[in-house]
Protein backbone atom coordinates (compact mmCIF):
# COMPACT_ATOMS: atom_id res chain seq x y z
CA UNK A 1 0.00 0.00 0.00
CA UNK A 2 2.93 2.52 1.17
CA UNK A 3 4.45 1.53 -2.64
CA UNK A 4 1.22 2.40 -4.30
CA UNK A 5 1.07 6.16 -2.25
CA UNK A 6 4.57 6.50 -3.54
CA UNK A 7 4.62 5.53 -6.88
CA UNK A 8 1.22 7.58 -7.57
CA UNK A 9 2.54 10.26 -5.76
CA UNK A 10 5.74 10.09 -8.34
CA UNK A 11 3.41 9.60 -10.82
CA UNK A 12 1.56 13.31 -10.12
CA UNK A 13 4.67 14.88 -9.65
CA UNK A 14 5.55 13.85 -12.92
CA UNK A 15 3.67 16.61 -14.36
CA UNK A 16 5.11 19.65 -12.75
CA UNK A 17 7.47 19.74 -16.14
CA UNK A 18 4.24 19.37 -18.64
CA UNK A 19 2.02 21.43 -20.15
CA UNK A 20 -0.74 20.17 -17.78
CA UNK A 21 0.85 21.18 -15.06
CA UNK A 22 -1.40 23.65 -14.03
CA UNK A 23 -4.50 22.10 -14.99
CA UNK A 24 -3.18 18.75 -12.94
CA UNK A 25 -2.48 20.94 -9.53
CA UNK A 26 -5.99 22.18 -9.70
CA UNK A 27 -7.63 19.51 -10.43
CA UNK A 28 -5.46 17.08 -7.88
CA UNK A 29 -6.67 20.01 -5.00
CA UNK A 30 -9.55 19.72 -5.63
CA UNK A 31 -10.43 16.13 -5.55
CA UNK A 32 -8.08 15.26 -2.97
CA UNK A 33 -10.27 17.15 -0.12
CA UNK A 34 -13.10 14.25 -1.50
CA UNK A 35 -11.36 11.35 -2.10
CA UNK A 36 -7.70 11.66 -3.87
CA UNK A 37 -5.00 10.37 -1.16
CA UNK A 38 -1.92 12.11 -2.42
CA UNK A 39 -2.03 16.19 -1.29
CA UNK A 40 -1.12 18.71 -3.09
CA UNK A 41 1.64 19.88 -1.26
CA UNK A 42 4.24 18.09 -3.71
CA UNK A 43 3.51 18.88 -6.54
CA UNK A 44 2.27 22.65 -5.70
CA UNK A 45 6.28 22.44 -4.59
CA UNK A 46 7.50 21.26 -7.92
CA UNK A 47 5.02 23.47 -10.01
CA UNK A 48 5.87 26.49 -8.12
CA UNK A 49 9.76 26.32 -8.21
CA UNK A 50 9.61 25.46 -12.19
CA UNK A 51 7.24 28.45 -12.32
CA UNK A 52 8.74 30.77 -9.47
CA UNK A 53 7.02 34.29 -10.68
CA UNK A 54 4.08 32.81 -9.96
CA UNK A 55 4.76 30.90 -7.20
CA UNK A 56 1.79 32.88 -5.22
CA UNK A 57 -0.79 32.83 -7.35
CA UNK A 58 -0.42 29.40 -7.72
CA UNK A 59 -0.87 28.73 -3.86
CA UNK A 60 -3.75 30.97 -4.16
CA UNK A 61 -5.01 28.39 -6.95
CA UNK A 62 -4.99 25.76 -4.95
CA UNK A 63 -6.13 27.31 -2.02
CA UNK A 64 -9.37 27.92 -3.44
CA UNK A 65 -9.69 24.58 -5.18
CA UNK A 66 -9.26 22.50 -2.25
CA UNK A 67 -11.88 24.63 -0.39
CA UNK A 68 -14.12 23.95 -3.32
CA UNK A 69 -13.69 20.22 -2.99
CA UNK A 70 -14.32 20.24 0.61
CA UNK A 71 -17.57 22.56 0.04
CA UNK A 72 -18.02 19.37 -2.41
CA UNK A 73 -17.04 16.97 0.19
CA UNK A 74 -19.30 18.92 3.39
CA UNK A 75 -22.28 18.22 0.63
CA UNK A 76 -21.86 14.80 0.39
CA UNK A 77 -21.92 14.24 3.87
CA UNK A 78 -24.84 16.24 4.60
CA UNK A 79 -26.60 14.37 2.02
CA UNK A 80 -25.38 10.68 2.68
CA UNK A 81 -24.50 11.18 6.25
CA UNK A 82 -22.32 8.75 8.42
CA UNK A 83 -22.51 5.75 5.51
CA UNK A 84 -20.02 7.53 3.23
CA UNK A 85 -17.54 7.89 6.18
CA UNK A 86 -17.54 4.36 6.92
CA UNK A 87 -17.55 3.62 3.12
CA UNK A 88 -14.44 5.53 2.62
CA UNK A 89 -12.54 5.77 5.89
CA UNK A 90 -11.40 3.35 9.16
CA UNK A 91 -13.16 3.17 12.11
CA UNK A 92 -10.20 4.47 13.63
CA UNK A 93 -9.65 7.78 11.49
CA UNK A 94 -13.53 8.12 12.00
CA UNK A 95 -13.25 7.83 16.06
CA UNK A 96 -10.34 10.19 15.87
CA UNK A 97 -12.57 12.51 14.08
CA UNK A 98 -15.50 12.86 16.09
CA UNK A 99 -13.19 13.15 18.93
CA UNK A 100 -11.70 16.31 17.68
CA UNK A 101 -15.77 17.58 16.35
CA UNK A 102 -16.45 16.96 19.89
CA UNK A 103 -13.56 19.13 21.68
CA UNK A 104 -13.44 21.37 19.69
CA UNK A 105 -16.36 22.15 17.24
CA UNK A 106 -15.00 24.39 14.27
CA UNK A 107 -11.57 24.68 15.35
CA UNK A 108 -11.08 21.35 14.08
CA UNK A 109 -11.83 22.32 10.77
CA UNK A 110 -9.36 25.34 11.08
CA UNK A 111 -6.22 22.69 12.40
CA UNK A 112 -7.54 20.18 9.78
CA UNK A 113 -7.09 22.32 6.98
CA UNK A 114 -3.80 23.80 7.96
CA UNK A 115 -1.97 20.27 8.79
CA UNK A 116 -0.86 17.30 7.41
CA UNK A 117 -4.11 15.50 8.90
CA UNK A 118 -6.76 13.83 6.10
CA UNK A 119 -8.70 17.44 5.72
CA UNK A 120 -11.06 15.50 3.64
CA UNK A 121 -11.92 13.34 6.50
CA UNK A 122 -13.02 16.51 8.21
CA UNK A 123 -14.64 17.79 5.03
CA UNK A 124 -17.60 15.08 5.00
CA UNK A 125 -17.60 14.48 8.39
CA UNK A 126 -18.43 18.46 8.71
CA UNK A 127 -21.68 17.87 6.33
CA UNK A 128 -22.33 14.46 8.54
CA UNK A 129 -22.45 16.34 11.94
CA UNK A 130 -24.30 19.24 10.09
CA UNK A 131 -21.39 22.00 10.94
CA UNK A 132 -23.04 25.71 9.19
CA UNK A 133 -21.74 25.55 6.02
CA UNK A 134 -20.57 29.58 5.92
CA UNK A 135 -18.40 28.55 9.13
CA UNK A 136 -17.06 25.61 7.61
CA UNK A 137 -16.11 27.33 4.61
CA UNK A 138 -14.49 30.36 6.71
CA UNK A 139 -12.35 28.15 8.73
CA UNK A 140 -11.18 26.41 5.54
CA UNK A 141 -9.98 29.22 3.83
CA UNK A 142 -8.36 30.39 6.56
CA UNK A 143 -6.36 26.56 7.18
CA UNK A 144 -5.96 26.00 3.52
CA UNK A 145 -5.04 29.70 2.33
CA UNK A 146 -2.33 29.40 5.21
CA UNK A 147 -0.91 26.49 4.32
CA UNK A 148 -0.67 27.03 0.53
CA UNK A 149 -0.12 30.40 -0.01
CA UNK A 150 2.84 29.83 2.79
CA UNK A 151 4.38 27.58 0.30
CA UNK A 152 3.86 29.85 -2.59
CA UNK A 153 5.90 32.85 -1.00
CA UNK A 154 8.25 30.76 0.43
CA UNK A 155 8.78 29.22 -3.14
CA UNK A 156 8.50 32.96 -4.69
CA UNK A 157 11.24 34.35 -2.04
CA UNK A 158 13.33 31.50 -2.03
CA UNK A 159 13.25 29.25 -4.71
CA UNK A 160 14.95 25.69 -4.95
CA UNK A 161 16.98 26.98 -1.39
CA UNK A 162 13.08 26.36 0.46
CA UNK A 163 12.63 22.51 -1.54
CA UNK A 164 15.15 20.65 0.64
CA UNK A 165 13.63 22.96 3.99
CA UNK A 166 10.00 22.49 3.58
CA UNK A 167 10.34 18.50 2.66
CA UNK A 168 12.19 18.14 6.27
CA UNK A 169 10.67 20.27 8.54
CA UNK A 170 7.00 21.13 6.32
CA UNK A 171 5.14 19.11 9.75
CA UNK A 172 7.32 21.65 12.48
CA UNK A 173 6.24 24.09 10.17
CA UNK A 174 2.71 23.77 9.74
CA UNK A 175 2.24 22.92 13.30
CA UNK A 176 3.95 26.15 14.30
CA UNK A 177 2.10 28.16 12.20
CA UNK A 178 -1.44 26.70 13.54
CA UNK A 179 -0.49 26.84 16.89
CA UNK A 180 -0.40 31.17 16.05
CA UNK A 181 -3.49 31.11 13.74
CA UNK A 182 -5.35 29.33 16.99
CA UNK A 183 -3.83 31.70 19.45
CA UNK A 184 -4.64 34.72 17.27
CA UNK A 185 -8.23 33.42 16.98
CA UNK A 186 -8.53 33.37 21.16
CA UNK A 187 -6.83 36.56 20.88
CA UNK A 188 -9.65 38.05 18.70
CA UNK A 189 -12.28 36.18 20.21
CA UNK A 190 -11.15 37.47 23.96
CA UNK A 191 -11.22 41.11 22.62
CA UNK A 192 -13.93 41.08 21.05
CA UNK A 193 -15.93 39.83 23.88
CA UNK A 194 -14.64 42.17 25.90
CA UNK A 195 -15.61 44.99 23.61
CA UNK A 196 -19.20 43.49 23.78
CA UNK A 197 -19.40 43.60 27.36
CA UNK A 198 -18.14 46.94 27.65
CA UNK A 199 -20.88 48.23 25.04
CA UNK A 200 -24.06 46.35 27.14
CA UNK A 201 -22.25 47.93 30.25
Amino acid sequence: MIELFHSLSDWLIGFADSDWAIAMLAFSSFIESIFFPIPPDPLLLAVAIAQQDIAILLGVMVAVASVAGAVVGHALGMRLGRPILTRMFSETKIAYVDRLFERYGTWAILIAAFTPVPYKVFAIAAGVWRMDRRKFIIASVIGRGARFITIGVLVFLFGEEIEKFLSDNFEKLTFGITILVVMSGVAWYILHRRRRARMTA
